[in-house]
């Protein structure tokens, strides 16, 4: 580059719009999106490390996603090719990709292609990245407005991360706007600048999250303001709206604002806010929404989400939408806001959501057949006794009389449930009633139901019983991860990973997310490494060996020293821990702001035990034999069962001045026991003293005795089908700081 040519360059530079000057050029100098690059976060780390695999930018303008990639451009040691979607054609992409078969062969260098407006790409164009970006020779890097599950080819899509860039606080807006205010190389540092506060939040508050056009009236305001007599230019709120003039209403009928408005009404009339169902409505119509496509969602609304609570609201909104059609617009409007008005202030039910619990019920279930008494009795009562035993309702008091409806499967199951809601609630009483009288009249005609359960006294016959334990551990994952409230973007640490059971679903539920899995083990970690290796790379959780001890030490070390997580699970990790006050002051002092610890542990002490399945003779053997698993589960130097779910929160609250929530679940299951499993309960061979039960019955029984009892719990347990109760507790600590 000659000396001209610099100049030329220097010179575009600095007559460049404000906006375009002040982009970032570092990660350190990038203002908001924290639930992506934040300190900890994937997509930070794979930058600083130039480690990146194909990704796509997605979010409305102004929200930095040609920020992002300039800052890539600008950080990595790869070739950078930058393309618009609007104006490159397929003889752009061909010359980017010869260009990075290219590099690759002579250099060994990969290429990162940077294609802004992604979605505008036909298919055809895009189809002829997909083999490139798939071998490897390019690593692509897409910005897009639009939704990129609808708008790029998910063959494409499959093979990129997705993150979503969201519209910028008004605290972001602030420290943009100031940020160009005191640049004195790229901004108006060098200049006396005074803006107000008043001007500084009507400019952020109407720039609806987009820093190009808080840059772009600061710069209008700057340059069109003279200054005073002592060189200072002051910017007030005139000045300000002038410059940035009427807010726009971000609304795009075929992209995300229309979907995000629709469930923005949606959910306000559900959440019975006539105000705000009102200003969602107008948004929509004052976009140029079709009033039409407004009147059936609210239709929808009227049966989904009123329903049985207002029965007259379905009416009530098909004869606002005839009128509608009657009257057309403007005058149209009135009944629209009628109806809007009704089901926003109406009682809310959603009960008409069982049918669909009956619709998943049909499509679970093997078919099974109507019951006799329901047949169609005018066709083969002689023969097949069709009809038989049917109960005519009309010819009992109240036209009602108990009688199973359903079939002999499903005998007992409820799908509809009242809410207590208004005309809902006037007729729940008689359902509830009356679903009563049909379960009494079912156990009259089977035998009752025998309920059984028992308790896991070691980790062993936890492992052995679990024949339902892909629906038990589904529950208890789906559990924790609720009682997390986590939101999309969140920073997660699974203290205990093993399996992956929860890192796996939290990345699956927010795919923006990041999260740290936690081995204690080399077995585990290098389990967890193969699974982890199978997963694109900013699809994976992020990984690290550690210790109970030294989770605190080791996290700040691997995650960085200011790093705080929005959601901490743990499942099995204190029954392992004996100081478990300590161990959750350790688990919090990793959490951020508004952040939520939850801990998943078995309740071995609460459930049903042995004893409850046994009949031992003579009747003192049964009683010694209570006596044993008792002082097996009062062991206090077991760290499993030497503490109770209620007396930890309360030490908790009393040491740590936290207020832990507590929750249980309860799971029934079935098994055949095996007599090698029961071989395995008595046992008192390879273990401390006192942690087996058999350590215990071996020092209350002889030897003799001790024969007499396992030949009689053999006889009782060998290949029985036994039904127990396995009980898990939840911890739930949420920093409220």
């Amino acid at each position: 580059m000659d000396i001209f040519e610099k100049q030329g360059q220097d010179l575009l530079r600095a007559n460049a719009p404000l906006a375009d000057r002040m982009r970032p050029r570092v990660l350190d100098e990038f203002i908001g999106q924290d639930h992506i690059i934040g300190p900890g976060r994937l997509l930070r780390r794979a930058i600083q490390i130039d480690q990146l695999s194909s990704v796509i930018f997605y979010g409305p303008p102004g929200t930095g996603k040609t920020t992002l990639a300039r800052i890539i451009a600008n950080t990595t040691k790869a070739q950078f090719i930058s393309i618009n979607a609007v104006l490159a054609g397929v003889k752009d992409i061909r010359e980017a990709i010869e260009s990075a078969k290219k590099t690759l062969s002579l250099y060994a260098k990969r290429t990162i292609l940077f294609i802004d407006e992604v979605h505008r790409f036909n298919k055809a164009q895009q189809d002829a990245l997909l083999p490139h970006v798939e071998n490897g020779v390019l690593v692509l890097i897409g910005a897009t407005t639009e939704n990129p599950y609808f708008e790029v080819n998910k063959a494409l899509v499959s093979r990129s991360r997705i993150f979503q860039l969201q519209v910028l606080t008004e605290e972001n807006l602030v420290a943009v706007a100031k940020q160009a205010l005191h640049d004195k190389e790229r901004g108006y540092g060098n200049k006396k600048i005074k803006i107000s506060d008043d001007a500084l939040k009507h400019l952020v508050s109407v720039a609806n999250g987009d820093a190009r056009g808080v840059l772009n009236a600061l710069e209008l305001a700057v340059e069109t303001t003279g200054p005073d007599k002592s060189g200072i230019i002051k910017i007030n709120r005139e000045v300000i709206e002038d410059s940035i003039q009427k807010r726009a209403v971000l609304y795009d009928k075929d992209g995300d604002a229309h979907y995000d408005t629709i469930s923005a009404f949606i959910k306000s009339v559900r959440g019975s806010d006539p105000d705000a169902a009102l200003y969602w409505m107008a948004k929509m119509l004052y976009a140029g929404e079709d009033p039409r496509f407004i009147f059936r969602r609210m239709i929808i609304l009227a049966s989904e989400d009123v329903g049985l609570a207002d029965p007259k609201a379905l009416s009530v909104v098909v004869s606002a939408a005839q009128a509608f059609d009657y009257i057309g617009l403007p005058e149209g409007r009135f009944p629209m806001a009628q109806a809007c008005l009704y089901l926003a202030t109406a009682p809310k039910s959603n009960s008409t959501l069982a049918f669909f619990d009956a619709l998943k019920q049909v499509s679970q279930e093997r078919d099974d057949d109507v019951p006799n008494h329901l047949k169609d009795a005018s066709r083969d009562k002689e023969g097949f006794g069709h009809g038989d035993g049917y109960l005519y309702p009309h010819a009992y008091r109240d036209h009602w009389v108990a009688q199973q409806y359903l079939p002999h499967i499903l005998m007992g199951k409820s799908f509809y449930t009242p809410s207590d809601q208004g005309y809902e609630q006037t007729i729940k009483e008689s359902v509830v009633r009356r679903k009563e009288a049909q379960v009494a009249a079912m156990l009259e005609e089977s035998a009752p139901d025998v309920y059984s359960a028992r308790t896991q006294n070691n980790n062993d016959w936890e492992q052995r019983s679990s024949t339902n334990s892909g629906k038990r551990l589904g529950k208890i994952r789906d559990t924790m991860l609720d009682l997390a409230t986590l939101n999309d973007g969140a920073l997660v640490l699974d203290i205990n990973a093993r399996s992956g059971l929860l890192s796996f679903e939290c990345l699956r539920r927010m795919p923006q997310g990041t999260v740290w899995s936690l081995a204690h083990s080399r077995d585990d970690f290098n389990a967890l490494k193969d699974l982890v290796s199978q997963l694109p790379s900013l699809h994976r959780p992020l990984l690290l060996e550690t210790s109970f001890k030294t989770i605190q030490k080791d996290l700040l070390t691997a995650a960085g020293s200011t790093v705080t997580f929005d959601a901490i699970l743990g499942r099995h990790t204190l029954v392992q821990i004996e100081d478990k006050v300590k161990f959750v002051k350790c688990l919090t002092a990793l959490l951020g702001k508004k952040g939520r610890l939850v801990l998943a542990e078995p309740l071995h002490r609460e459930s049903l035990r042995l004893s409850h399945f046994l009949k031992l003779s003579p009747q003192n053997i049964q009683k010694r034999f209570e006596k044993a698993e008792e002082q097996f589960f009062n062991n206090q130097d077991n760290p499993a069962f030497n503490w109770t779910l209620e007396n930890l929160a309360q030490e908790i609250n009393a040491q740590l001045t936290l207020s832990p929530s507590v929750h249980r679940y309860s799971h029934l299951s079935k098994r055949k026991i095996k007599p090698h499993e029961v071989d395995g309960w008595l046992s008192s061979s390879g273990r401390k003293k006192g942690l087996t039960l058999g350590t215990v019955l071996s020092a209350i029984f002889n030897k003799k005795e001790l024969s007499t009892l396992t030949k009689q719990i053999h006889a009782q347990f060998d290949n029985r089908e036994i039904e127990w109760q396995s009980v898990e507790g939840f911890i739930v600590i949420a920093n409220n700081a």
